[in-house]
């Protein structure tokens, strides 16, 4: 995980920082937390001051993760990029749609509950919700989430739960380096948002 996590830092200049994990205990995983209940095993904060201790050092990555080798690698939100979630259903849709409009994308992944978040610059996730107003929909009424400041995603191979791990539907690469605007992508996700809203109503 540490590669993983060292190669974000150097390769994107992302912040990372050392999750939660998941462990196995008379053959059944469980997260790192202890919390019988938690909601995202292996893939979350472990301190409430998280947000300070994400670095892009490669030497303060490696020494963070010394210790705790299979901890996540996730990534701070509202520093380098933003990133807009919806529902895997319609980030395929919404995605098929961006590549025919020939659209400038950032790297996008999946989860293994059936998430997909596309990151775009920092400060998309403020503008969300107006943008989403501003097309005629209720930001309400779609599955749209927004992270921004103060946020975070799992980046991959990290393992979320016992589904599986987070994978890139678009590997960050070179080419893809310039995010795009959260308004330049919008559209399409929020007429997919729509069209999933509208189907799961039997409209």
């Amino acid at each position: 995980m540490v590669e993983h996590a060292v190669r974000y830092a150097g390769e994107r200049h992302w912040d990372v920082f050392p999750g939660a994990w998941l462990e196995i205990e008379g053959g059944v995983p469980r997260c790192s937390c202890g919390a019988a209940n938690c909601e995202a095993p292996g893939a979350h904060p472990t301190r409430p001051d998280w947000a300070a201790q994400a670095t892009g050092s490669a030497t303060a990555v490696r020494r963070m993760w010394a210790d705790r080798p299979h901890a996540s690698v996730l990534l701070p939100t509202g520093r380098t990029f933003d990133a807009i979630e919806v529902s895997e259903t319609t980030g395929c849709l919404a995605l098929a749609r961006m590549e025919r409009m020939e659209l400038t994308l950032g790297p996008i992944t999946g989860t293994p509950d059936g998430r997909m978040f596309f990151f775009v610059l920092p400060g998309g996730a403020a503008k969300v919700a107006d943008l989403v107003r501003g097309l005629g929909w209720s930001p309400s009424g779609v599955d749209m989430t927004a992270r921004g400041d103060g946020d975070w995603v799992a980046a991959p191979p990290t393992r979320a739960g016992t589904r599986g791990s987070v994978l890139w539907v678009r590997q960050p690469t070179a080419a893809n380096r310039w995010l795009p605007d959260a308004e330049e992508i919008i559209q399409p996700l929020a007429y997919a948002c729509g069209r999933d809203a509208a189907a799961a109503r039997g409209h």
